[in-house]
């Protein structure tokens, strides 16, 4: 990834936070090809061990992800946070010299490491029930896996498999506008809070003091 030094953003607090606010991930694997196997799949961040993090999801077992994961692989995630057009009419300084082009603003996180697949029923279950339990917390009555016939829930488990990811190194891109002026900064600021908030706030907390 194209990293200029002041998008680069370390601060593992700021990189969980994303992750888990933002937990559809991009999964990138290369089959013994060179081919790229990409899924987008909702991820779980487990932070229990202070100097380590692992991703885990589950896969259909009908898709090709899973035969190339008879054996541990290298593979990328990517988790995206808010993104959105910046536009030249936005710079106070367009006014002024005309000197501006336009951009895109956006947060990601990259993480790499060596990516398995679990054959356990048990650690299945743990994910799911997790995952479950998480996304549906704002429902009114928030569904359970329990809720579904037991014979069901067996047939669908027998379709699917858990995957982890061990993660060896992790960085993010925090793409906000930081190489502009103080005064471009707030006109975009200014006309992102019309249209994409989050944004706006995003833009307004990275920018350098």
């Amino acid at each position: 990834m194209y990293l200029p030094p002041h998008f680069e953003v370390n601060d593992i607090r700021e990189l969980q936070t994303l992750i888990k606010q933002n937990p559809l991930g991009t999964l990138i694997v290369t089959d013994d090809h060179g081919e790229l196997e990409i899924n987008h799949l909702p991820f779980e961040l487990d932070m229990s061990v202070a100097t380590a993090h692992t991703l885990r999801a589950h896969i259909a077992k009908a898709n090709p992800l899973y035969a190339l994961l008879a054996s541990t692989r290298p593979a990328y995630v990517v988790f995206q946070a808010e993104q959105h057009y910046v536009s030249p009419n936005w710079y106070a300084s367009k006014h002024v010299d005309h000197h501006v082009v336009p951009t895109w603003n956006y947060r990601v996180v990259h993480a790499k490491g060596t990516l398995r697949c679990i054959q356990d029923e048990s650690h299945l279950r743990g994910i799911l029930a997790r995952l479950t339990r998480e996304h549906e917390v704002e429902q009114l009555n928030p569904w359970r896996i329990g809720d579904a016939p037991k014979a069901f829930i067996q047939e669908q488990l027998e379709k699917i498999v858990a995957i982890e990811l061990q993660v060896e190194s992790i960085v993010g891109k925090f793409k906000v506008s930081q190489n502009r002026t103080v005064e471009n900064k707030e006109s975009v600021v200014a006309a992102l809070q019309e249209i994409q908030p989050d944004m706006a706030a995003a833009v307004e907390r990275f920018f350098p003091k």
